[in-house]
Parts: structure tokens; C-alpha cells; sequence
């Protein structure tokens, strides 16, 4: 139980010739494990707020702020160090320009074994937009994420391979180019107790409709503001399109 305030921030850079597009993503985001229960499981409340840059194609930096996460998440313990969770929430609308406006329903489901110094997670998250037209009128398609990760702790080291992937589900709308890619990589983290900090580099083996494949780096750290005593929630990465 506790507050705690999860920091995912990447660079990321797109191999398009003559001139590739960069992107920064920031995800800080707040967690508060609460003492209550709902059907035998702990509830999370979580708010994360997106802060972005890019470059298009070598064209001038443009920033802002993406779309607040608002959500709500229930985290069971099944046993022999396996762990299952749901997180129910929405992307709220936005007006800048550089990222999704339309809000987004956010459902996440994670599960995760965490024994014998190994922390074996898988997320799958399935996004659903309220409306597809923005009022621009860009076409915005549902999509689904996944997040692998399989890392082994050495005292306060921890490393192994991490994956994600991503896709738009198919739409009735014939002239929008699907987008999706799957990335792998390796994670080294160190936790300096209390702060827990994670490296990581991924690379796309695949991609459709990017115009080319992207190197990413990641840096995460984990602190808590407040805490009780038991377990930190699990720094999942909440993925998803910009």
C-alpha cells in the first residue's frame, strides 16, 4: 500500500530515408495502492499524463501535452507467485495537435510471475476509441498493445529481455493504412532501494505503414511518496499509440 510516482520516458528514432522522425514520450504517472479490496482483489488508482516531442521527417520539433490517463485497477494474488491484474480506465480528449485527440477507452490485463528472483510479465492492452473521426477529421482505428518482459534479479541487478508489439484492428474504413510493429530488446535495472531505476533499448524486427523500422531507448524509475509496508505495484509500461 502506498504513493508512488512511475516515470517511463523514451527517445525514440525512425529509419525513413532521407530524413528519419524522432519522438520523446514521457509517461509520468501516479499510483496510489489502496488499502480496499473489490472481489478479493487490491485496488490501484492511477493518473498518468503523457508529455510528448517530434520531428517528422527532420521537420522542426513540436511538443505538448498528451492525453490524461484516468484509471482504476484491480490486482489479485492467484498463488506459487502469480499475480493477475485489470486496469479499466480513458484517455480524456485533447486538443494538441501532435497526438491522438479523441478519447480512448483503456482496458489492460497483466500477469505476472514473480519468484525465485525472476519477473515474468505479460500485458495485453486493447484500446477503443469513442468516436474515429477527430474534428479535423482524422481517422482513428482501435488498437492492441502487448508488452513482454523477462528479466532475472542478481541482489539488486536486475536484467533479461524485454518485447512489445502493436497493432490497429481491422477497420470498414478502406483507405486508412493500417499501422503496427513488434520491437525486442534488453532491460538492465538497479534498485538503489528505494528508488528502483530500469534501462532498456528495444529495436523493430517488423513494422507496417511506419515507412521504417525504430531504435527506442527507455529509462524508468520507480519512487515512492509514501508507502506502508507490503508490496509496490508493478512498474507495467502503459503503451500506446501517439
Amino acid at each position: 500500500m502506498g504513493l508512488y510516482l512511475i516515470d517511463t520516458s523514451s527517445f525514440g528514432s525512425r529509419d525513413i530515408t532521407p530524413r528519419g522522425t524522432d519522438s520523446n514520450i514521457n509517461l509520468p504517472s501516479f499510483i496510489w495502492a489502496t488499502p480496499a479490496e473489490v472481489v478479493g482483489g487490491r485496488l490501484q488508482l492511477v493518473v498518468l499524463q503523457p508529455i510528448t516531442a517530434s520531428s517528422t521527417r527532420g521537420a522542426a520539433y513540436q511538443s505538448g501535452f498528451g492525453q490524461t490517463l484516468l484509471a482504476a485497477q484491480v490486482a489479485w494474488k492467484l498463488g506459487n507467485n502469480i499475480n493477475f491484474s485489470y486496469l479499466l480506465g480513458a484517455y480524456l480528449p485533447s486538443e494538441t495537435k501532435i497526438v491522438i485527440q479523441n478519447p480512448v477507452l483503456h482496458q489492460r490485463f497483466a500477469i505476472t510471475y514473480n519468484g525465485d528472483g525472476w519477473n515474468l510479465t505479460g500485458n495485453f492492452l486493447y484500446g477503443t476509441f469513442f468516436d474515429t473521426r477527430s474534428a479535423s477529421g482524422t481517422f482513428y482505428s482501435d488498437f492492441l498493445n502487448l508488452d513482454l518482459t523477462a528479466t532475472k534479479h542478481f541482489g539488486k541487478w536486475e536484467i533479461g529481455p524485454v518485447a512489445f508489439g502493436s497493432t490497429d484492428l481491422p477497420t470498414n474504413n478502406p483507405s486508412y493504412a493500417r499501422q503496427g510493429q513488434f520491437a525486442v530488446g534488453g532491460l538492465v535495472g538497479y534498485n538503489f532501494g528505494p528508488v528502483n531505476l530500469q534501462a532498456y533499448v528495444t529495436r523493430d524486427v517488423v513494422q507496417r505503414s511506419y515507412a521504417g523500422l525504430e531504435t527506442r531507448g527507455w529509462l524508468r524509475v520507480t519512487v515512492p511518496i509514501y508507502q506502508d509496508k507490503g508490496e509496490a505495484p508493478q512498474p507495467s509500461p502503459i503503451l500506446r499509440k501517439f
